[in-house]
């Protein structure tokens, strides 16, 4: 079961929404290659708007996660990527379905 996730929106500069989704789909991979990380969503609210959520079974995992490859590709490409940066929430997930 997980317990808490992080919420991170995203801002694409102007004229870098494409390279944002682009970015955003390969994280996909990177998610993938996370044990402990069971849920990874990467949003598109709008045409330059983004967001990422993701879930985990405890902090330890949320922790590992913000010390990943993910975050540190996303830090690393921020400045050419975003018009700001990322607003990360830490979240509690009070009720899950997932795919058995």
């Amino acid at each position: 079961m997980v317990k808490v996730g992080l919420f991170v929106k995203l801002e694409a500069k102007k004229g870098k929404e494409a390279d944002l989704a682009a970015f955003l789909e390969k994280g996909l991979e990177l998610a993938n290659a996370e044990t402990y990380t069971p849920i990874w969503f990467a949003l598109k609210f709008g045409p330059s708007t983004f967001a990422v959520f993701d879930a985990f079974a405890d902090e330890e995992g949320r922790q590992s996660h913000l010390a990943g490859e993910i975050a540190k590709a996303l830090m690393a490409h921020a400045p050419d990527l975003l018009a700001s940066p990322p607003t990360i929430e830490k979240l509690d997930v009070l009720g899950a379905k997932l795919p058995r």
